[in-house]
């Protein structure tokens, strides 16, 4: 799928490829409902079956609890966002990484795209430890030359200064960096910091298809991905 925003960068030379954690490079949806399950069981509260939980994934753990409390029908005063999200982190922190899987394709994408010289981040909402541990987990860390965190900067997605930072960081230029995520978060970002925005059309996305986003592009495979990275590489689109 082609956007006319994307159509012109899709014939730049990328040097940098940024990625989504959650919901584009694995599936992180059982641990996360599981902890946020613990946090909402140890505020007395009931707990959410693992799909009205995904649905919020994307944003980080503090609004992701946030979301949760309005849900139940509970205040979110400073105080109580404070003890949802500390009691969140709490029993992430313990089980972050233990039921991550990668996508299919996801581990044989990344070797061909880190195997062609481009610089590749992980840029997600995700506490950076926990994100750590998740790439650990899938078997694929050593594939980033950098991991930005929802704790990282003091700014998250969809703010653009998050690719920015990416973008500074890695050495590069907007004009060749793509971000690749899941959700209109992910393309947001991608549009405030001028770099082009691509999708896949699996993951999360508040349980919406991609499409409501309007990425520049949208892919259904790793492998239909990797290729169109690897074919913007060499000045092709």
């Amino acid at each position: 799928m082609n956007g006319g925003a994307g159509d012109n960068r899709d014939r730049t030379r990328i040097r940098i490829a940024s990625f989504d954690l959650d919901g584009t490079l694995a599936d992180t949806g059982a641990e996360i409902a599981e902890a946020a399950n613990r946090a909402l069981h140890a505020l007395d509260l009931c707990e959410r079956d693992t799909a009205a939980i995904v649905r919020h994934v994307g944003h980080g753990g503090r609004e992701l609890m946030r979301r949760l409390l309005i849900d139940a029908g509970e205040a979110t005063s400073s105080a109580d966002l404070d003890a949802a999200h500390a009691s969140f982190d709490a029993a992430y922190a313990e089980i972050a990484g233990t039921r991550s899987v990668p996508f299919p394709g996801c581990v044989e994408a990344l070797g061909r795209i880190a195997d062609a010289g481009i610089a590749i981040a992980c840029t997600t909402n995700k506490n950076e430890a926990f994100a750590r541990s998740v790439l650990a987990a899938c078997g694929i860390a050593e594939r980033f030359a950098l991991v930005v965190g929802g704790d990282t900067l003091p700014f998250s997605k969809p703010d653009g200064r998050v690719l920015g930072h990416v973008v500074s960081t890695l050495g590069g230029a907007v004009a060749s960096t793509v971000h690749i995520g899941d959700s209109r978060t992910d393309v947001e970002a991608a549009r405030a910091a001028g770099v082009a925005a691509w999708a896949v059309s699996w993951g999360y996305n508040g349980g919406e298809p991609i499409e409501s986003a309007h990425p520049d592009r949208e892919f259904a495979s790793f492998e239909a991905l990797a290729a169109a990275i690897l074919r913007a590489r060499r000045g092709r689109s």
